[in-house]
């Protein structure tokens, strides 16, 4: 199952649910992109969401306004649907329109070699690990999380030839227990400084199992990421 979870107010892209991609709203064309693997479901927080949705023939369940992270919500759709504890749940994120069939495949097989939770990222340039609006990750040897951030990661205090920088795809997956358990764990100053909830799993040293991939996929954050992933597709 994939639950997507999607709230109507963005700080940085006002609304940015219901931008135009292709003729649809972006929450419908994710959904639409996503369904070409596994069942989908749209968690959302507003009506006018819900009704998108619907008009859509999407999937769509309503979750609580109070949720502050998309897992949080994902958490709360998966108990509503009744899902069993051993259901794979991947969390796709509502911004993620072109993410390829394949990137989602991979996040699945991910998965299934964790004992909590899974992951993915991608190679990205110097350049752009200096875009705070782009999370970094770093892996162990076993491919692993060790932690994520805004900020560049890891910093290259003497300037050497390092290419290794990766950036952080807005995916997870969890099995039904891993989902419920992490939404009981304690939030952490870590979590509130970078707003990013998968340091919760992090600090309280639940293994993300990582994955490295190719994808063309741009997260829409920004009006500037639109117009990037707009181009990207229409080549």
């Amino acid at each position: 199952m994939i639950i997507i979870p999607a709230r109507l107010k963005s700080t940085r892209f006002p609304q940015k649910m219901l931008a135009d991609i292709a003729g649809v709203p972006l929450i419908v064309r994710t959904a639409q992109n996503a369904a070409k693997v596994d069942d989908v479901v749209v968690a959302c927080d507003d009506m006018i969401l819900f009704e998108v949705c619907q008009k859509h023939k999407v999937k769509v369940i309503m979750t609580s306004v109070e949720h502050q992270s998309g897992t949080d919500r994902c958490a709360e759709a998966y108990k509503k649907l009744g899902l069993s504890k051993d259901e794979i749940i991947l969390n796709i994120q509502g911004d993620e329109p072109f993410l390829e069939k394949e990137v989602i495949v991979k996040l699945q097989e991910t998965l299934k070699k964790s004992d909590f939770m899974a992951s993915l990222a991608k190679k990205i340039t110097k350049e752009e690990a200096r875009d705070s609006n782009l999370v970094k990750v770093v892996l162990s040897n076993d491919k692993k999380a060790i932690y994520f951030s805004r900020s560049i990661i890891p910093y290259n205090r003497d300037n050497i030839d390092f290419t290794g920088y990766l950036g952080h795809l807005g995916v997870y997956g969890f099995f039904g227990w891993s989902l419920e358990e992490f939404c009981i764990l304690q939030k952490t100053q870590l979590e509130e400084i970078e707003k990013l909830e998968q340091l919760r799993a992090i600090f309280h040293q639940k293994t993300i199992m990582m994955d490295v991939v190719e994808t063309k996929s741009i997260g829409i954050d920004t009006q500037e990421d639109l117009k990037k992933a707009l181009a990207l597709h229409n080549e």
